[in-house]
């Protein structure tokens, strides 16, 4: 490994927000997943939350090219909104759904320098109302147009350069928020072996 990838590796090890995660219900196309991912690696995001109850996912998104994000951002799968909602309640997460609804309110009123999952449904039907009964609040991108949405991955990345932006002023990119066992067992991993496409589930 030369000096400048080892760099690479501790910097963006040292900026990962354990606090920040997204929940992806029922996403069809795995494309909109793989721009997710680009974009949870973007602002430090270490693993995501995908919940499939309906068999949408078909296609494999592997981890062998080094241009994927899926190759640095854990994704953990879960085939029931209950298990999902119970592995983060129980890891500290208080949950926001990307909802039209009379309570909701908008992103930039959201507080995202907390340990936050923001939730997001699929392409057709959002998210599903089994989720949106555990979530601790919803919240609306504003629009100014015709159409009152945005593709998925376009509303995801929106609300997460608001939490990036966010978290960046209360000061949570300025020292690394993983201990140290973690950041080597990461580094290790990363620069270890080569993954390979069986090693993922998507």
């Amino acid at each position: 490994m030369t000096p400048a990838r080892e760099k690479k590796f501790k910097d963006v090890l040292a900026h990962r927000q354990p606090g920040l995660t997204v929940v992806l219900e029922n996403i069809h196309d795995p494309h909109n997943i793989s721009a997710i991912l680009r974009t949870c690696d973007a602002v430090g995001i270490m693993e995501v939350y995908v919940i499939n109850t309906r068999d949408v996912l078909k296609k494999k998104l592997g981890k062998k090219s080094s241009a994927s994000a899926r190759k640095w951002v854990k994704v953990n799968y879960f085939y029931s909104v209950d298990d999902c909602v119970n592995a983060l309640k129980s890891n500290g997460f208080s949950i926001y759904a990307t909802h039209l609804s009379a309570d909701a309110f908008s992103l930039y009123e959201l507080n995202l320098s907390g340990k936050i999952a923001l939730a997001f449904g699929n392409e057709h039907a959002g998210v599903s109302d089994e989720l949106l009964h555990f979530a601790d609040g919803n919240f609306l991108i504003p629009m100014m147009g015709m159409i009152p949405s945005l593709n998925v991955s376009v509303a995801c990345a929106v609300s997460l350069y608001e939490a990036l932006r966010q978290r960046k002023e209360k000061g949570l990119y300025d020292s690394a928020a993983l201990d140290t066992p973690l950041l080597e067992n990461l580094y290790q991993e990363w620069s270890g072996e080569e993954y390979s496409e069986t090693e993922a589930f998507i």
